[in-house]
């Protein structure tokens, strides 16, 4: 601790200026013979009016006020981006629930899982459905621009034509890009005849901004049924497609490779959420942190604060030391 207090040291002229105006105040007044009630009532308390106390009157000033505001607004950036990992992590939850749901179900009939070419319902991801017709290979499509196990490739999109004359698009699978091209070498043949397919219903996949198909060829961006369906002759349902489970008959050769079951996780949403209201109760935390070191400072030459601050130097000299400090206190006798 200082002998004297210089506040001009740490917190400027003006708050020095303010403290001599309010010490020169005290001593008018006590010069006007004012009662020691009067004097009391400018200081807050009937300390001495030369005693170089000024408590937690600082905290009202227009920099401590813009401090709070400064944690506050910090405190809200904080919840809105806690509350936006919460959504994610809720939603990551209807997922997996609907995974659960759905991936296993007993397969049900085309037309009641989608009762018109165009309806689609979010809760039918992944159910599984059952559609007989005949593939038309002619119409295949592939899908560009699909990785597996970070091999580039394809997935292979062939139209089951239904008895009434429209198409059902099935995904059959992933197939990789050539070793000399960029197509597949082969691509495997479904079954001809007539087929029955499980398949996993899809939404069809939003068009991907800024790029377009590749014209006169049988490849396209996105599984976009909307543009899937100006390539192909027979029309096609166009609110959702199918990944491929089985199909009886099963294929003269292998089918492409299939997709592995959705992994039931939630990420890390949970545990963000919980680090950004830790962030936001910290702003405070350290705000009131700097409050206490300023009120301490502001106020070291106050006979009560100076007995509280010896009493937490004993605490700290009682601590036993760590090794860093037994490690800087050789290395300082050595000098």
């Amino acid at each position: 601790m200082n002998d004297q207090f210089d506040p001009t040291s740490r917190y400027g002229r003006r708050h020095a200026q303010k403290l001599a105006r309010a010490a020169a105040a005290s001593r008018r007044n006590g010069a006007a013979g004012s009662s020691p009630d009067d004097a009391g009532s400018v200081h807050g308390d009937d300390r001495d009016p030369d005693e170089p106390f000024v408590g937690w009157r600082f905290v009202n000033s227009r920099r401590w006020l813009g401090y709070f505001a400064i944690a506050v607004a910090f405190a809200i950036v904080c919840t809105l981006f806690g509350m936006w990992q919460w959504d994610r992590r809720n939603e990551a939850v209807r997922q997996n629930e609907q995974v659960a749901q759905n991936y296993e179900h007993t397969p049900v009939p085309l037309d009641r899982a989608l009762p018109s070419a165009g309806s689609w319902d979010d809760s039918k991801t992944w159910l599984r459905v059952s559609v007989t017709g005949r593939y038309d290979v002619d119409d295949q499509l592939l899908v560009r621009n699909r990785v597996h196990n970070g091999q580039p490739g394809f997935e292979v999109l062939t139209p089951l034509v239904t008895a009434d004359g429209r198409a059902f698009v099935v995904d059959r699978g992933w197939v990789p890009t050539g070793n000399r091209q960029d197509a597949p070498d082969h691509v495997p043949a479904p079954p001809s005849g007539e087929v029955t397919a499980i398949v996993r219903l899809q939404q069809s996949e939003p068009r991907i901004p800024g790029r377009t198909d590749p014209a006169h060829t049988d490849q396209v961006q996105s599984v976009t049924l909307s543009d899937v369906a100006k390539k192909v002759d027979p029309p096609i349902y166009t609110g959702g497609y199918g990944q491929l489970a089985s199909e009886s008959p099963a294929p003269a050769e292998a089918r492409p490779l299939g997709w592995d079951r959705p992994t039931a996780d939630t990420g890390l949403h949970l545990s963000y959420f919980i680090q950004w209201f830790m962030f936001a109760a910290g702003g405070f935390g350290f705000l009131a942190y700097l409050m206490v070191q300023e009120y301490r400072n502001l106020n070291q030459d106050d006979p009560e604060e100076r007995e509280r601050a010896l009493e937490r130097q004993r605490r700290k000299d009682a601590k036993p030391k760590t090794d860093a400090e037994i490690e800087d206190e050789l290395l300082a006798s050595r000098r």
